[in-house]
């Protein structure tokens, strides 16, 4: 990773000043965890409150080093070499207190939680030795220390799903990155990045980040608990994959001759932002080059202009988006990341038009075939042929209508973040109504047909083309005479799968007691077994069950809840609505098979 602190990099003039939040470095989970554990019962009681005080304090950074004044006479500091707070010696309070005050936990629960992930791995020849532990592993079954720290993220992730995000405070949060610390250390990478997500939402959540979705982190949630649930049963293969890798593994390639498609900002709730290029090479398969590191929306927009980090090419992303890369050496990840070990050789060379070969046959590839590769496994990427309809408003903001060879989509921005001009984009494009263009989308899963826009033929130029997230339209691009057509939401005959979507989402943000009130589901399983989702209803039925159950003992008193078995209605149901999502995602763009 770069050592960039700032989201423009590294700032060689000297101490600046910065809000609070995007200001402070990201904090490795263990530090986070390892802070609050240290604290009296007293002192994490008083730990949000901490938390939002420090939030109101201003950030001076100063390379490595960024300072928090706490008050008149004491200053946080918090040490990242590397731009990353690995250790709990590396915050340092100036308090009486300290070490065990409670500055130093609230402002590690205040940062972003930093990723754990090593560097990927350049590839190795593989050896018999190595190919038999690789049989070995598959056929194994979890150790004892894998199980123990899958329960242990199933138990912190259950805890968080039965206070919801409004009772998740920073006491939670850190006993569930200490559970992915731990799964970290057993071997459960997916595991532990699963449990680092739902921490990430949770205080996008409670900080009112414009970026949060909720329906994020109900799918971040639905993760965790389903990673780990299923980890102390599975074997072999299932196991493997399951436990995920902390290294990307990287194979030979030889040599490439790849042609720019388009470049897209990277920006996370986890502190890190950049750019990403995607290519293809002749027989029409995608690769990519990134630059990803800690920062924010200024990161995001400036990667575009940075070299791209292969060879000696002198290429920036923006550059490489329409241009060409002679690749000799290459490596590639699994996931069509090249690699930038120090015999990859690469050279500029020219580019081609979305419309000219090679480029043309990723658009010849029918939509339908398309959209089954990506709920298969695959790419998410579709290339496809639009003519644009207009805008409609929707909940979660404006989004494109248009028609894509007889089916009618709905194109939405990629990120919300105002630094980025999707949304703005987007409206333009919407004054375009009537014109054809050709687009690169991300499939968003889900009943209706629907793709998030990523990059765009130029309204008035087929010739060029416009990276949606780094580029800005004005009017003046638009084609002469369209005026911005309002255009009706077509009528849909949709399942009505929402009435079990939304409990599940009230389950994450309000916690269980939210589906405990009687009568809070009074008709909803009835109306799903109505209309012929019988396993829904009866889901949403036992969702409701579980939240209410609650014993009591000889005296009458309230018993605990059984958090475990709340989150396994729960997560039955997630796992339930992704299932049924993902085929009426098929069934609406048309796909009759889905790739296994």
């Amino acid at each position: 990773m770069s050592p960039d602190l700032t989201p423009d990099g590294p700032n060689p003039d000297g101490p600046t000043t910065d809000g609070p939040g995007p200001g402070l470095p990201p904090v490795a989970p263990s530090v986070t965890a390892e802070l609050v554990e240290a604290l009296s019962p007293r002192l994490r009681k008083r730990l949000d409150a901490g938390v939002a005080k420090l939030a109101a304090r201003p950030v001076v950074r100063d390379g490595d080093t960024v300072r928090i004044a706490v008050d008149d006479d004491t200053d946080l500091e918090l040490h990242a070499p590397g731009g990353t707070v690995t250790s709990a010696d590396a915050v340092r309070c100036g308090c009486l207190l300290a070490p065990d005050c409670l500055h130093r936990a609230a402002v590690a629960s205040a940062a972003p939680v930093a990723d754990e992930a090593t560097e990927p791995a350049e590839p190795a020849e593989p050896t018999h030795e190595a190919q038999k532990l690789q049989e070995e592993k598959e056929a194994e079954t979890a150790g004892p220390e894998e199980r123990a720290a899958a329960r242990a993220v199933f138990a912190a992730a259950a805890a968080v799903l039965e206070a919801g995000t409004d009772g998740a405070g920073a006491v939670l949060q850190a006993e569930l990155l200490r559970a992915a610390h731990t799964a970290r250390l057993a071997g459960l990478p997916r595991a532990s990045a699963s449990a680092v997500s739902v921490v990430t939402g949770i205080r996008a959540a409670r900080s009112a980040d414009p970026s949060y979705r909720l329906a994020d982190l109900a799918e971040a949630l639905g993760g965790a608990l389903g990673v780990t649930h299923r980890i102390p049963h599975a074997t072999g293969s299932g196991l493997a994959e399951l436990r995920g890798t902390a290294r990307q593994p990287y194979r030979p390639d030889g040599s490439l001759r790849l042609y720019g498609l388009f470049s897209e900002p990277v920006l996370t709730a986890t502190g890190y932002a950049g750019a990403v290029t995607w290519t293809a090479d002749a027989e029409g398969r995608l690769y990519t080059v990134s630059d990803v590191a800690p920062g924010g929306p200024g990161r995001a927009t400036g990667a575009a202009d940075r070299a791209v980090r292969i060879g000696d090419t002198s290429l920036t992303h923006r550059e490489l988006a329409r241009a060409g890369l002679a690749v000799s050496g290459a490596t590639v990840s699994p996931t069509g990341r090249l690699g930038a070990g120090a015999g990859v050789r690469a050279v500029r060379a020219s580019g081609v038009a979305w419309r000219a070969e090679p480029l043309e046959r990723l658009w010849a590839v029918p939509v339908a075939d398309q959209v089954a590769w990506a709920l298969g496994g695959g790419h998410d990427l579709l290339f496809l042929d639009v003519t644009l309809r207009g805008a409609v408003r929707e909940a979660t903001g404006d989004c494109l209508l248009a028609d894509c060879a007889g089916v009618p989509l709905r194109l939405a921005t990629a990120h919300d973040a105002p630094a980025l001009p999707y949304r703005d984009n987007l409206r333009l494009l919407a004054a375009a109504g009537g014109s054809g263009l050709r687009v690169v989308a991300r499939l968003a899963p889900g009943p209706l047909p629907r793709a998030l826009l990523l990059a765009a033929e130029h309204p008035s130029d087929p010739a060029a083309r416009v990276d949606l997230g780094l580029d800005r339209l004005q009017h003046a691009d638009l084609p002469a005479g369209r005026t911005p057509a309002a255009a009706p939401a077509p009528a849909v005959d949709e399942a009505p799968l929402h009435l079990l979507r939304r409990r599940l989402h009230q389950a994450v943000s309000g916690g269980r007691r939210v589906l405990a009130f009687p009568g809070g589901a009074a008709g909803d399983g009835a109306r799903l077994r109505h209309v012929g989702l019988g396993t829904a209803g009866d889901l949403l039925d036992g969702l409701h069950a579980a939240a209410a159950d609650r014993a009591r003992d000889v005296f009458g008193r309230l018993l605990p809840s059984d958090a475990g078995r709340f989150a396994g209605a729960w997560l039955a149901s997630a796992v339930y609505m992704s299932e049924a999502e993902r085929a009426l995602c098929a069934q609406a763009w048309g796909v009759t098979t889905i790739p296994a």
